[in-house]
């Protein structure tokens, strides 16, 4: 009985680490099967030591404005190894906290790489090969949570030298003098922050007709012209056709406004997606449907095939932490037999890191008009809000869009410093059904910069104070 598991989970990052501490919680015997660091692709690769890098950017940025706050001091000096080294010590610290909150919770961790086969009498079996040769071991119920990768496209692969991909831009030798970013979504916006922060010369190329394209039309507007003006070029509406090598350095050829123009660089950063790693999980053994490189799953996480789950970035978008993280709960629950609730993607926040930082929830207002709602809309600058000021934090903006017949808050964009922390108070609401009355009878601290969502809010009624 050694081998039987109640649950076995294959993969640890915040998905299925989180679906196996709830599962003890429950009083399971469950597993996690991982052959490489705990907590995933997030923790030990992207959401954790991008925020340390951006971090450090953000105080490089800040030391270089200290004579606007009146203190005297010598032109910072960026020590880059050091800056690298930190942002990996912090993803090995939490790493670590991981495996200790399994180990506290009872979970045993099955080190190496988990395949379905074909399960016998109702039970799964999950075969591991790694760290204890090949061993067999079977499970009333699984979870896939298996994540996801880069993708490339496809005239152009990263070589992880002249063509990174996110986790080649995490950890260079060296800082670029000149940077091309191939993609502007979250991923591609924060690298183009940190490494603009940090004095490179970044390009980013978009072949859509806007930035941040998932974001809010108004909100990626602002970003953009934000992001310019901080001295990054943007090109929307454009394509990378090819990148040849020249001196050991990439040659990007890109087509903007039907002319397509040779760009010398010291590197591309591919940031164009994710791929599910749905390959060699012993999926043909199984009833698992695919589609576009992703598990297909119904609302409570299951699979086509009975008592096989699968949550997190490998069933699809919105490729978030914290959807995996609350899709593992709703599948343990809903194995346990409580009652669970479908995630609502309304309901999910959608956040960017960069500098300026971009923060969403729900629908953008072009959206709800689309979907047939009379909106109200509320706009609040950052230019109006005290604390904001104080910060020297004077750029940005928060926007809010409602249902006009019954106040119901329907979307939220936020664009400026700490947006990515206001943007909880809005999931609260969004979360509990709140409508406006509901926000504009909520007393708001001051001086903080939460008040400019409360004055967001009057503002789409005509009740605002303060502009």
């Amino acid at each position: 009985m050694a081998n039987k598991f109640d649950v076995i989970v294959v993969g640890g990052g915040p998905g299925g680490y989180v679906a196996a501490i709830r599962a003890a919680q429950l009083g399971m015997k469950v597993a996690v099967v991982e052959k490489a660091d705990l907590g995933g692709v997030c923790l030990n690769w992207g959401c954790i030591p991008t925020k340390a890098l951006l971090r450090a950017a953000e105080i490089f940025s800040v030391h270089k404005h200290a004579k606007d706050f009146g203190f005297e001091m010598a032109e910072p000096k960026i020590n880059f190894s050091r800056l690298i080294a930190r942002s990996r010590d912090v993803a090995g610290q939490l790493s670590k906290g991981i495996q200790h909150l399994l180990k506290k919770n009872k979970v045993e961790v099955l080190r190496g790489h988990g395949k379905v086969l074909r399960p016998v009498k109702g039970q799964h079996i999950i075969h591991v090969q790694g760290d204890d040769g090949d061993v067999k071991y079977t499970a009333d119920k699984v979870i896939l949570s298996s994540g996801a990768r880069a993708r490339n496209l496809p005239h152009v692969c990263a070589d992880g030298k002249n063509i990174w991909t996110a986790r080649d831009a995490m950890t260079p030798q060296s800082l670029p003098k000149s940077l091309l970013v191939v993609g502007s979504g979250a991923i591609g916006i924060e690298f183009a922050s940190f490494y603009q922060d940090l004095g490179v010369d970044v390009t980013v190329v978009e072949v859509l007709d806007r930035i941040l394209p998932a974001e809010d039309d108004e909100i990626s507007a602002l970003a953009e012209k934000a992001f310019t003006k901080k001295g990054m070029t943007i090109y929307t509406t454009a394509r990378l056709e090819k990148v040849e090598s020249q001196d050991k350095k990439p040659v990007a050829y890109v087509t903007h406004q039907g002319k397509e123009q040779r760009l010398e660089v010291d590197k591309v950063l591919l940031a164009v997606g994710i791929q599910g790693n749905i390959e060699d999980l012993g999926l043909e053994n199984t009833c698992v449907q695919t589609e576009k490189g992703h598990i297909q799953t119904d609302d409570f996480c299951q699979t086509a095939e009975p008592g096989l789950y699968a949550v997190g970035d490998v069933t699809g978008g919105p490729w978030l932490a914290h959807k995996a993280s609350h899709e593992g709960i709703l599948a343990v629950e809903h194995i346990a037999g409580h009652a669970t609730h479908p995630v609502k993607k309304t309901n999910i926040p959608g956040c960017t890191y960069s500098s300026p930082q971009v923060a969403s929830i729900g629908l953008s207002e072009a959206k709800a008009r689309d979907q047939g709602y009379t909106v109200k809309v509320g706009r609040f600058p950052f230019l109006g809000n005290g604390k904001a000021l104080a910060m020297g934090e004077s750029e940005g903006i928060v926007k809010t869009v409602f249902d006009e017949k019954t106040g119901e808050l329907l979307g939220a964009h936020m664009l400026g410093a700490e947006v990515t922390e206001l943007i909880q108070g809005y999931c609260v609401a969004k979360t509990m059904e709140a409508t406006e009355q509901d926000l504009m009878q909520t007393i708001f601290p001051h001086p903080t910069l939460s008040e400019m969502m409360h004055e967001s809010v009057l503002n789409a009624f005509d009740k605002a104070i303060h502009i």
